[in-house]
Formats: structure tokens, sequence, C-alpha cells
């Protein structure tokens, strides 16, 4: 299957439209179900960190003081995933300073992003919690350092990713559960999962 990209973003608070900046960034390359690069960095935006959000992160101010300038780190961001199509958990919250991040480059953001979140309510009704470490305890998934750094969730939500596109393939016989199908299956309701997955394999070439 083609790459994805899975992000996940440390920020100052929740909306860039608030004044919110990112503090640190993940992208962790997954391919035929393995992990085949990554890319993290701090950032330095010039924004201060509150003490909750340092509490909540581990990220201090002076962490950030001496990292590279945002907008070093976002080009580079932006260089290593390409046109690679995106995922996330909860994908909406780093959509949003993806964009935002880029935007004041001047640099393009218009993949499309994948919801690990979403497509958990969709497939795994079981769930007391669709947050990620809820979601990684459900499926026994190996923890990759300390939550709420950018990396360690990053490498989570690949991991989560995988066993998404597994369950599919085992479950409900989608042989190549490619970015696409994952796109539609988040936008569709829990009950028509199965046929949103048959209208996709029936319009694949050859079906």
């Amino acid at each position: 299957m083609p790459r994805i990209a899975v992000i996940d973003f440390e920020t100052t608070g929740l909306s860039p439209a608030l004044g919110d900046r990112a503090t640190e960034i993940a992208i962790v390359l997954v391919e035929e179900g393995r992990v085949v690069d990554r890319y993290q960095s701090l950032m330095n935006a010039g924004v201060r960190i509150s003490a909750f959000i340092e509490a909540y992160t581990g990220i201090s101010n002076a962490m950030v003081a001496a990292a590279p300038p945002a907008a070093q780190v976002m080009a580079e961001a932006s260089r290593f995933v390409g046109r690679t199509p995106m995922a996330a958990h909860n994908a909406s919250f780093d959509r949003r300073f993806w964009a935002a991040e880029l935007e004041r480059l001047g640099l393009p953001a218009a993949q499309p992003f994948a919801c690990t979140l979403l497509l958990s309510r969709r497939l795994y009704p079981q769930a007391a919690s669709y947050k990620l470490g809820a979601l990684a305890a459900l499926h026994a998934l190996p923890a990759a350092g300390r939550a709420h750094r950018a990396l360690a969730d990053a490498e989570v939500a690949a991991a989560l990713l995988e066993r998404i596109q597994s369950d599919l393939r085992q479950r409900f016989g989608a042989p190549q559960p490619r970015h696409e199908l994952l796109m539609a299956l988040q936008a569709c309701p829990r009950h028509a999962v199965p046929r949103a997955i048959e209208r996709h394999l029936a319009a694949q070439p050859g079906a």
C-alpha cells in the first residue's frame, strides 16, 4: 500500500485561530504496515508556553528557546511529507495547525487527513474511550514513550492505523485499505461501514 504520513503536534493551546502555535512536530511514514522513516523536532515560534501546557507536555520555554525557528522546522516537515496523504488521531486538531503553520510560509497544505479517532468510532463500538491512550490499551499496542510528546504519540497513532487497516482486511475483506478508503469510512455512519467498503471495492479497477 502507498505511504501514509502520521503526524502529531504539541502546541501552546487548542487553536491557531486564538493565536496558539506549535511547539513540537513528529511525522511517522508508514508503508505496508511498517514505519519506514521519521521526522521530529521541537520548534521556536516565539510564543510563551503556559505552566499548564508545560506540565501537560513536558515541553518547557527553555526547550523551545533552544529549538530551531518554527519556519525552518515546518519547511523541513513540508519537504519530508511531500505529497504523501496524512493521518492523525483527532485529525481536525493537527490539520488546523499543519495548515496554519504552513500558511505562514506560503506553503500548500492540501493533503487529505484520515482520522484514527473517527475510524475507531466506526470500527470499535466496544471502546470505553476514544482517546489515543485508551485505544492503545484496548488493542495492546506497544508504548512508544511519554504521552503528549509528538513522536511518542505519532508512533502510537501509526500503530493504531495499522491495527485499523489489519481489521479492515480481516473483518471486512478489504485487501488494500488505502487512504481513500479510510477517508470514505470516517465520513459514513457506523452501520454503513460494510456497504461503504463494498462500494469502494466495486469501484476499483478490475473489480
